[in-house]
């Protein structure tokens, strides 16, 4: 029996461009009595989900699909997805810069800073974990001066950034970077109809988003 694994290999970036999907939240809602709520947010972090089926225009297409499915035996192994709208440290059409995301404060000691994006900054900004860089995007930062490439190490499959020597406390540590998300097929199963293919209506395949 083959165990689970993360296969570091991107999902076909051109079946990436016309798919859907987005982030999700769970939020427990409860009225009350009074007609007054309480909410309460039961997962800490987003969970992101995409549907393949849309991007699917031709037999290649379905040929290519299969055998990415087949080869991670289904949502048995997991693989990178480059989300084609959040992809980047950068605002959109911006180029990447080493201080694009704080990714944190020296104090002396520490040498290695998990990789992390942003969102939102003036009421309950989020911090996202970035665990999947892409290799050879990541750029550095400490105290707004760029270091050289050989002054710190990148592990692209977890996201850790290691630098050679501690920032001064107080340090600000940032970076810059592209990265994708970890994700497994959502389904055992896929059903394709060549015919359907070919008038734009195909059968939802499903990704997910893994979380630890």
């Amino acid at each position: 029996m083959s165990m689970p694994a993360f296969h570091e290999v991107r999902f076909p970036l051109r079946l990436s461009y016309g798919s859907r999907g987005g982030p999700e939240r769970r939020t427990e809602i409860v009225t009350l009595g009074s007609g007054d709520e309480e909410r309460n947010s039961l997962w800490r972090h987003s969970r992101r989900s995409y549907n393949v089926g849309p991007a699917l225009r031709s037999a290649a297409d379905v040929a290519a699909l299969i055998a990415f499915f087949e080869e991670r035996r289904g949502p048995l192994h997991g693989f990178r997805w480059c989300d084609t709208f959040d992809h980047a440290s950068a605002a959109p059409g911006a180029e990447i810069g080493p201080g694009d995301q704080p990714i944190g404060t020296g104090d002396g000691v520490a040498v290695a800073f998990p990789l992390a994006k942003t969102y939102g900054a003036a009421f309950a900004p989020y911090r996202r974990p970035i665990v999947k860089p892409v290799a050879g995007t990541v750029r550095v930062a400490v105290a707004g001066v760029e270091l050289a490439a050989s002054a710190f190490a990148v592990d692209a499959a977890t996201g850790l950034v290691t630098l050679r020597a501690a920032p001064r406390a107080g340090a600000v540590v940032t970076a810059g970077f592209r990265f994708d998300v970890p994700v497994r097929f959502a389904t055992d199963r896929i059903e394709v109809d060549h015919q359907a293919v070919q008038a734009g209506m195909v059968a939802d395949i499903p990704v997910v988003e893994l979380r630890r």
